[in-house]
């Protein structure tokens, strides 16, 4: 019988992706990132294992390969969020998120699948061989619907007394903390907490300014029935209506609802920083550019994705992961 090209074996399966890795002095794993164009293996190399792959005949099958894994190769990433008006999913969250876990997922050979929790019965989603799940949602709920499925899960948002699940996300008592000491050191004593307590990023945020106060300021809570510019307007203006002007700052769980609340302030002839000083959360690029330009709690958002990646990964491969928090900085601005 004669040879097959360059005298590489070839089984009735045709040429095999360790004929390939043999010919060019690889490994496998190397041969498949080279052929589906992985950033980890230098242009360089990538051409000479497609070339070796061309010249032999191989195609590379990605579907022949995940049947053979019982592996998808995919990722469902859950937004928790319910977009609106006020609260695009255009903004840094969940986008600065979900640009850290497509460079990671994707640059490991994994794709992505953007959904819903109520398209969770749908095929991309039930085949993925894990899940991301960005906001916990009021009392943990969206967490407790996504375990059912019972894929690996990652979860952004605050860890939870007695969950079991990995959790990825800022230090939300740290920066609560950080809003609490400047308030105290601009001698502040009269203050407005402005957010949903009901969600668990809100809840330790909360906790860590009221830990931090020490007893030497009064906190009034105010709930707001979203995270948008206009429930922080609404929620204000219904306090400033009832003649309820009794507070000097006011640490908001958004940077939306901080300027909401600034602009009812405002309307009501009240000036910010000097009546009422006001902080924001998350730190968006809005921030810097609202007049006043806005003080907040700076979030690490694109890390933070790709800190969810790597420990679905991990998961899915079966190895041993851990939650783990990202710290937060306070920007100080003019409010």
């Amino acid at each position: 019988m004669a040879a097959n090209k360059i005298g590489m074996r070839k089984s009735e399966a045709g040429v095999t992706m360790e004929d390939v890795a043999k010919l060019a002095g690889v490994s496998t794993i190397t041969v498949s990132r080279a052929l589906r164009d992985s950033p980890l293996v230098t242009e360089q190399t990538r051409e000479r294992i497609r070339g070796i792959a061309d010249a032999q005949g191989y195609r590379f099958n990605v579907s022949a390969r995940n049947l053979r894994m019982r592996r998808s190769y995919s990722v469902a990433v859950v937004v928790e969020m319910t977009p609106v008006k006020g609260r695009p999913m255009s903004d840094p969250y969940p986008l600065e998120l979900l640009g850290g876990i497509t460079q990671e997922l994707t640059t490991a050979g994994y794709s992505v699948v953007l959904t819903s929790k109520q398209l969770m019965d749908t095929a991309p989603v039930q085949g993925a061989d894990g899940l991301i799940l960005l906001g916990q949602g009021s009392h943990g709920e969206a967490v407790r619907f996504l375990q059912k499925a019972g894929l690996p899960l990652v979860v952004w948002g605050a860890p939870e007394a007695g969950s079991s699940y990995i959790v990825v996300g800022s230090d939300n008592r740290k920066g609560g903390a950080s809003v609490a000491d400047r308030f105290l050191a601009q001698g502040r004593r009269k203050l407005l907490f402005l957010g949903d307590v009901d969600h668990a990023e809100v809840q330790e945020r909360c906790a860590g300014f009221i830990d931090a106060l020490g007893g030497e300021a009064a906190v009034h809570i105010v709930r707001p029935r979203a995270f948008t510019f206009e429930a922080g307007f609404d929620s204000m203006s219904a306090l400033l209506k009832k003649k309820n002007t009794g507070f000097d700052g006011v640490f908001a769980a958004s940077d939306l609802l901080a300027m909401g609340a600034i602009r009812a302030l405002t309307e009501h002839s009240l000036r910010v920083p000097e009546d009422v000083s006001v902080i924001g959360y998350d730190d968006t690029p809005g921030a810097a550019s609202f007049v006043p330009p806005l003080t907040s709690v700076h979030q690490y958002l694109r890390d933070g994705g790709v800190l969810l990646a790597r420990k679905i990964l991990g998961l899915i491969h079966g190895e041993a992961v851990g939650s783990e928090m990202l710290p937060t900085m306070l920007v100080a601005r003019q409010t």
